[in-house]
């Protein structure tokens, strides 16, 4: 880890990972600005939003001074990925996100907002797949990135003693 903390951190992942817990633990630690991007994708009850809409808000939150952006919006990982200081891939095993997933409908943090207005919690097939194939979706993708922007700090974990040794470096 680098010796200056970041001012630009990124966070995206296989869902059901914890990002956005993590995320809000930070944004409580370190007084950066959050921003959720399921709160800006969505609008009520996940009608999604125009899509130039969508990419508009992320590069007026990503050509910010400081920020913590947690999402996946895989089509423009670049958009934030070449503005980052720290770039966090969420990685865990796919049983233990299938099993935070569910729990997820019985026990979601009242304290994370991450959603628009109206949208409710719910597990769908689709979001299913999603998690199930997000490795392979985007492995290429991220060895691009990572060669293309090598400035930006990237790290995966992939359970909770990476992310407590994160937490110790950035807390």
């Amino acid at each position: 880890m680098r010796a200056t903390k970041p001012k630009r951190i990124m966070i995206f992942g296989r869902p059901g990972t914890g990002k956005s817990t993590f995320a809000l633990q930070l944004h409580n630690k370190s007084k950066i600005p959050l921003y959720h991007l399921d709160k800006y994708f969505f609008k009520e009850n996940w009608v999604e939003r125009d899509y130039q809409d969508f990419l508009d808000i992320q590069q007026s939150i990503a050509s910010k001074d400081e920020w913590i952006i947690d999402g996946n919006a895989t089509k423009s990982l670049e958009m934030r990925w070449e503005r980052a200081d720290l770039v966090l891939f969420f990685n865990y095993s796919k049983l233990i996100c299938l099993y935070r997933l569910l729990k997820r409908l019985f026990y979601k943090n009242k304290e994370i907002d991450d959603r628009a207005e109206g949208c409710n919690e719910r597990v769908r097939l689709v979001l299913l797949k999603y998690m199930w194939g997000f490795e392979n979706r985007v492995k290429a993708q991220i060895e691009g990135l990572k060669e293309k922007y090598p400035s930006a700090n990237m790290i995966e974990i992939k359970n909770d003693s990476d992310l407590d040794k994160i937490k110790l470096s950035l807390f």
